[in-house]
């Protein structure tokens, strides 16, 4: 797409675009484009929500009064919570592993094993398709490697580039394995069902509040959690 825009904007046409990966937006420079906290899939953030849609339309469209580029802004809000009444029934129970399982590396191990058939099957449907792939890392390494930070309380700060794309493509590995439940699928619930159920997401979280206390990564903490899902889990540990 940058490459189309380059194109244009010789010929006198001026673009503008949404970015869902920053760090994509930050290496190729398109002329003008607008970076959204949303999740892969959702450049407008909330499916039924045309009030919120067409702000960020309008944000990304006030990019044309940018003469020079390249420009790139940020979105300030987050997608708003959806309500559906249709409860998610998932076939894959994510049970807390006993206490004898203590380890980063076991949980994370064998909450994986117990998605990878749903994974498979659902990419059989997609005819092979899938989202995940970014960080160009398997999953099995991308939940080792983060496993190994948990473990260490460490922190992935030598390559933060390689580990937003590894997380964003563990959390599209989860939720895909997530929609090849049988049943209607909600979005909303997927995401509550990630954040709230997964051990993938209680190791997010540790490592997000870890590189919080950072200086300048607060854009990158944002990213790594977004803030519906820190909502979410506060709501969940209330209600505990």
């Amino acid at each position: 797409m940058c490459a189309i825009s380059y194109y244009l904007e010789r010929e006198g046409i001026m673009t503008t675009g949404i970015s869902l990966v920053r760090e994509n937006a930050l290496s190729l420079s398109p002329p003008r484009s607008l970076w959204v906290p949303f999740p892969l899939g959702r450049p407008l953030g909330a499916a039924n929500n045309p009030d919120f849609q067409h702000r960020v339309i309008a944000a990304g469209l006030d990019l044309l009064n940018r003469s020079n580029g390249p420009v790139l802004e940020d979105f300030p809000e987050e997608a708003p919570d959806q309500d559906h009444a249709t409860a998610m029934a998932c076939p894959v129970s994510f049970i807390r592993p006993t206490s004898e399982t203590t380890s980063w590396s076991d949980r994370l191990s064998h909450e994986l094993s117990s998605l990878k058939p749903w994974y498979d099957l659902g990419k059989r449907r997609r005819n092979g398709r899938t989202l995940a792939g970014v960080s160009n890392t398997s999953i099995e390494e991308i939940i080792r490697r983060l496993a190994e930070h948990l473990d260490a309380a460490s922190l992935p700060t030598d390559d933060l580039v390689w580990f937003k794309h590894a997380s964003e493509d563990a959390k599209t590995y989860y939720l895909e394995a997530m929609t090849a439940q049988p049943g209607e699928q909600n979005p909303a619930n997927l995401h509550k069902l990630l954040w709230t159920q997964t051990v993938l997401a209680d190791g997010l979280a540790l490592l997000a509040e870890r590189l919080g206390q950072a200086p300048d990564l607060e854009q990158f903490v944002r990213i790594l959690v977004p803030r519906s899902a820190v909502e979410l889990r506060a709501e969940t540990e209330m209600d505990a």
